[in-house]
């Protein structure tokens, strides 16, 4: 598969067959995560996996959306901001290389099969509680991870036309 193919492949699921992923699946992905570029290559990032069905419901308390903790994996990335690099002008790059991470996580799933969505509209301190992470450790963002028991919506973008500008704006 091309990887426009597999761009336009992945998508928001929001659906999951119950059961574990197999070991090595999860491993791939948590794989792709790790192999995605960092700013500087400061690698600020952490990653929480929660398989356990009552973690999932304490996670459920920080996003309320019913099918969100039906999902086998819910993966929790989270940034350091301390190790993160910082360009001069102040902007702190750990998001950034959240972001990297989830893209490279989630388009590895759709690869080999497994469904994902990003979910950052969360409570992150209901997060850090359930989980216990530690002052200084920020979570970013989730994505429950598992076999899809639905298909993504069909994707709505905006043709290039409106986002790329030659030369200069």
């Amino acid at each position: 598969m091309s990887f426009l193919d597999l761009a336009e492949k992945r998508g928001s699921i929001r659906a999951y067959k119950p059961g574990p992923i197999p070991e090595e699946s999860l491993k791939q992905v948590l794989e792709a995560g790790r192999l995605a570029p960092s700013a500087a290559n400061f690698q600020p990032l952490h990653f929480i996996v929660v398989r356990d069905e009552q973690a999932r419901a304490r996670l459920q308390e920080a996003y309320t959306k019913d099918w969100f903790a039906r999902a086998p994996v819910i993966i929790v990335a989270c940034v350091d901001s301390q190790r993160a690099w910082t360009r001069n002008d102040g902007r702190n790059y750990g998001t950034v290389d959240a972001a990297i991470a989830v893209d490279h996580m989630t388009l590895c799933a759709a690869d080999i099969g497994l469904g994902t969505c990003w979910v950052g509209a969360f409570d992150p301190a209901k997060v850090r509680a359930a989980l216990d992470i530690p002052a200084g450790i920020e979570p970013l963002v989730m994505t429950p991870l598992g076999e899809p028991a639905a298909k993504a919506l069909p994707k709505k973008r905006k043709d290039l036309k409106d986002l790329v500008h030659w030369e200069r704006w």
